[in-house]
C-alpha cells in the first residue's frame, strides 16, 4: 500500500532509509539531498521512515476513565454549553481546564449541541421571564448493586434551582414527605406544582391507612395548586428528564457509594455546589441562587424569607 507522507517533507521514504543507512557526514548529505542538516540528524536518529504523530498525545487527559464517562452523560443529558458544563465538572476534577474538556466532548463527537427545530419547545424559552413560584416534581428508580433506589427531583424551571433526595421505596408517602422537606428550604412561595400522572402523586388515602398523609394533602395544607398532566406536556420537563438520567447515570459508574444517609449527604454537596456556584448561561450568567436572590430584590413579596442566606439543599 502506497504510504502517505506530509504535504510539506523534503524527503521521501526512500531518502530516509538512506540516511539511516549512510556513514557519511551531515553536511555531505545535506548537500547531496538539498535538505538541512538538522533534517538529516532527525531522521539518522529515528529507527523507522513514517512521519511522527503531530498534536496532543492521544488518550492524555487529566479525566479518569469513570470521570470522562460521567462529563460524557453530564452533557449528553443536560445538553448545557461548555462553559456550563465546565463550571458544573471542575467540583469533580478541579484540574480540569477548557480546553481538556473540549477535546474529551469531541472524542466523544458531542462538542456541537444539536440544534433545535421545534422554536417553542420547553429549551429555547426564556423561563427567567415568568414569576417565580413554579415547581417541578418528578421521581426516576435507580437500579445498583443494593437494589432499587428511587430518586425524587424538584425543579424550579424558572431559577434552574435542583433539590433530590434518595429514597428505598416509592410509595405515595415518600413523595409527600419529599414534597415537605422541599417546601420548608425553598425561600419563594410555590403556588403551583407540576407533576405527571405517576401513582405517588395521585394515590389517595387507603381505607386501612386513613391518616397516612399524600402529595395532595401537602398540597393542600401549603395553598398549592396541583397541576396533574403528561410528562410530554409539564414545564421543565426537559431539565427534569436531563438531570434525572444525569444522576441515574453517575449512580450507575458507582460515583455515589455508601449507606443511605451517606449516598444522600454525597448527593447533596453536588448539588448544593451546582445551585450556588455553577454560572449558567440561560440565566445570563448567574447561578441558580444568584437568580433567585435577584427576584427577591425585584420582588419581595413573592418570598417568605431572605435567600441571600441561605443554603439552598435539603440537608445543612
Amino acid at each position: 500500500m502506497k504510504q502517505i507522507i506530509h504535504g510539506n517533507a523534503r524527503t521521501t521514504p526512500a531518502i530516509r532509509l538512506a540516511i539511516q543507512e549512510s556513514q557519511e557526514s551531515l553536511l555531505k548529505l545535506a548537500e547531496r539531498y538539498n535538505i538541512n542538516p538538522k533534517t538529516v540528524a532527525k531522521w539518522r536518529n529515528r529507527t523507522t521512515i513514517t512521519d511522527a504523530v503531530m498534536g496532543p498525545e492521544p488518550g492524555l487527559t487529566l479525566l479518569t476513565s469513570e470521570q470522562e464517562a460521567f462529563a460524557v452523560a453530564f452533557r449528553r443529558h443536560t445538553l448545557l454549553p461548555l462553559n456550563d458544563c465546565l463550571s458544573a465538572l471542575q467540583t469533580m476534577a478541579p484540574r480540569l481546564s477548557r480546553s481538556t474538556l473540549h477535546r474529551c466532548f469531541q472524542r466523544h463527537g458531542i462538542s456541537r449541541l444539536p440544534r433545535t427545530e421545534n422554536i417553542g419547545s420547553p429549551s429555547t424559552e426564556k423561563c427567567t421571564d415568568y414569576p417565580i413560584g413554579f415547581l417541578r416534581v418528578d421521581f426516576a428508580s435507580i437500579w445498583s448493586d443494593k437494589g432499587t433506589q428511587h430518586l425524587y427531583v424538584a425543579i424550579d424551571p424558572v431559577s434552574k434551582l435542583i433539590l433530590a433526595e434518595l429514597h428505598p421505596h416509592s410509595r405515595w408517602v415518600s413523595a409527600s414527605n419529599f414534597l415537605e422537606r422541599v417546601l420548608e428550604k425553598l425561600p419563594q412561595k410555590v403556588h403551583t406544582v407540576f407533576t405527571d400522572k405517576s401513582i405517588q402523586f395521585t394515590h389517595r388515602a387507603l381505607k386501612f391507612l386513613p391518616n397516612e398523609p399524600n402529595f395532595n394533602q401537602v398540597c393542600r395544607t401549603y395553598g398549592i395548586s396541583h397541576q396533574r398532566i403528561p410528562a410530554e406536556e409539564c414545564w421543565g420537563q426537559d431539565q427534569v428528564v436531563n438531570m434525572t438520567h444525569t444522576l441515574t447515570e453517575a449512580f450507575a459508574l458507582s460515583l455515589f457509594c455508601g449507606t443511605e444517609k451517606e449516598i444522600n449527604k454525597q448527593l447533596q454537596t453536588v448539588l448544593l455546589t451546582y445551585n450556588h456556584a455553577t454560572h449558567l448561561n440561560v440565566l445570563g450568567g448567574l447561578t441558580p441562587h444568584g437568580l433567585i436572590c435577584t427576584q427577591w430584590q425585584n420582588n419581595p413579596a413573592a418570598f417568605i424569607r431572605d435567600p441571600t442566606l441561605l443554603s439552598l439543599g435539603l440537608y445543612d
